[in-house]
């Protein structure tokens, strides 16, 4: 199952593109991520399933996907579009990600930056 990874701002909602139908999982930094069938697990204890185009997050945040645009939208109202152009994706909060292998460089909408890497089913954030 290919992920996609979304930061954002300080909770870090980050991109990584592979594929139209590929699962959203919201990230943390410093955390790794687990993948067991359509549900990634988190080392934080965070949860995140698929269901159809759309995946449900354990924080009550919901992705849905349509075409290259993906919306995030989380339980306290707030909202987040992301569309890919090329191999990057911009976020309308102004992050942007790239993936370069099985690295993803986030840069975040406050500035920071996090890095994703996957090896096998899993995924580490620093």
């Amino acid at each position: 199952m290919n992920i996609r990874l979304f930061a954002a701002a300080l909770i870090c909602s980050v991109s990584i593109h592979h594929a139209a139908s590929a699962q959203v999982v919201l990230v943390e930094p410093d955390t790794t991520y687990n993948t067991i069938g359509n549900t990634v697990f988190g080392s934080d204890g965070s949860t995140s399933t698929q269901i159809g185009s759309t995946t449900f997050g354990s924080d009550g945040t919901t992705v849905n996907q349509i075409g290259d645009t993906t919306f995030v939208n989380r339980p306290n109202g707030g909202s987040t579009s992301y569309n890919q152009i090329g191999g990057t994706t911009f976020g309308s909060d102004g992050s942007t990600s790239q993936q370069i292998g099985n690295t993803t460089f986030i840069k975040n909408s406050d500035g920071t930056t996090t890095t994703c890497q996957k090896i096998g089913a899993s995924t580490f954030c620093n």
